[in-house]
């Protein structure tokens, strides 16, 4: 018979994996057939081989333990970054969508302002067409008759109240700007009360601005949005020539009473006298009150009338029971035959392009705002600002400045 030593479980001084003890535990048991010699399968295992296989068993199920200490930390620290990577996907999502948007947003405002310029265009060509029309005619029209339409002008009482003038400065004509300055989307127009803080904006060109009333975003100090800043230049008429010529078919009804007679009533009793041919008149097509000079413009639907009107020079009209002698003047049409522009640059006035469309308006207008005049910035008081979003198109309005 063998020795005592083959019926146990041999252990290693070393740890071993729940594997190996598995294999040896199973090498230890008596299989069928074999070993018949050696132990006697109803009979009892030795203490000795029990406390071993028990020990063995412990380190077996300490292995184990281990193993699913480990596997469950393993499964946990898998979850959470399934979990984080979820977010980043989500934010990342949402960064794509908003990018996108503005995308979209960019593309409509091109195609705008695209489509706008078109429209400028043809309309400065219809413009073009009719004023080289206009020329051509006014080339037709012999120099004296706008000496003879002179004498024909309706009287006007005049009170000196103001300082005389120099002698070359009385036949200038004085002409008052009004420029309309078109806004793409994306941009605005901050007019400063000093022109060296525009100036100091200008030469800056690229500005970083906080987005401070971004209220969706967390961390309000990472929010920051570039624009770039230009000079504001517009075109000023430098020379103007205007050519007056008759209106065959108006003309100008002056003198008329200055009594507490409403200005409807003045226009009915006017257009019916005038309206019938015993009285030199013809069918009135329209009339216009000038409330600056109290005169009156009638437009007949014949032509000729105007002319045999004119020629009587004072008619009298009776009005509410009594006869007026009112004056007969030509209707002077005005056009412009030559006319010359300058560009010129706005001081106070600063173009800022760039703009992103990631708030409202009236918020994008009071982030824009308190940037530029903080002094720390290069900035000063503002003293108008206007805003256009991106996809939407404006027009600005420059008067003289008067300040």
């Amino acid at each position: 018979m063998d020795s005592d030593e083959d019926s146990f479980v041999r252990l290693h001084d070393g740890p071993e994996s729940p594997e190996q003890l598995c294999r040896e535990i199973e090498q230890s048991k008596v299989r069928p057939g074999e070993g018949t010699d050696r132990l006697d399968p109803d009979g009892p295992e030795s203490p000795e081989q029990l406390r071993r296989e028990i020990e063995q068993f412990k380190e077996l199920c300490s292995l184990l333990e281990q193993d699913c200490v480990k596997l469950q930390t393993a499964k946990e620290a898998t979850e959470q970054r399934t979990q984080e990577l979820r977010k980043e996907g989500k934010v990342l999502h949402k960064i794509l969508e908003h990018q996108m948007s503005l995308n979209r947003g960019e593309e409509r405002a091109r195609q705008m302002e695209l489509f706008a310029a078109q429209e400028e265009n043809t309309r400065l060509m219809k413009e073009k067409q009719v004023l080289k029309n206009k020329l051509e005619e006014l080339k037709r029209v012999p120099q004296g008759d706008l000496v003879m339409m002179q004498s024909g002008l309706p009287e006007k009482k005049m009170v000196f109240k103001g300082l005389a003038a120099n002698k070359e400065d009385m036949n200038k004509l004085m002409l008052t700007p009004r420029i309309r300055y078109p806004l793409p989307g994306g941009s605005a127009l901050i007019t400063f009360e000093k022109a060296e803080v525009a100036q100091r904006i200008i030469e800056v060109k690229e500005h970083v601005v906080k987005l401070s009333c971004w209220e969706e975003v967390e961390d309000l100090d990472q929010c920051r949005m570039q624009v770039q800043a230009a000079p504001v230049e517009i075109l000023l008429p430098s020379a103007l020539e205007i050519r007056l010529t008759q209106s065959s078919r108006s003309i100008i009804v002056s003198d008329l009473p200055n009594g507490d007679i409403p200005q409807d009533a003045l226009l009915d009793k006017l257009e019916l006298f005038f309206s019938k041919k015993k009285n030199g008149g013809s069918e009135v097509e329209m009339r216009e009150f000038q409330e600056d000079s109290r005169q009156v413009v009638l437009t007949f639907r014949e032509d000729g009338v105007a002319e045999l009107l004119i020629e009587k020079g004072y008619i009298q009209v009776p009005i509410l029971g009594e006869k007026y002698k009112v004056k007969i003047s030509p209707y002077m049409n005005g056009d412009i035959t030559n006319l010359q522009l300058q560009p010129s640059c706005c001081p106070r006035t600063v173009l800022l392009s760039g703009i992103p469309d990631v708030l409202f308006d009236e918020s994008m207008r009071d982030t824009l705002e308190i940037h530029f005049q903080k002094a720390s910035l290069g900035g000063g008081e503002v003293d108008a600002l206007a805003y256009v979003p991106t996809g939407w198109t404006g027009r600005a309005v420059f008067v003289e400045d008067t300040g």
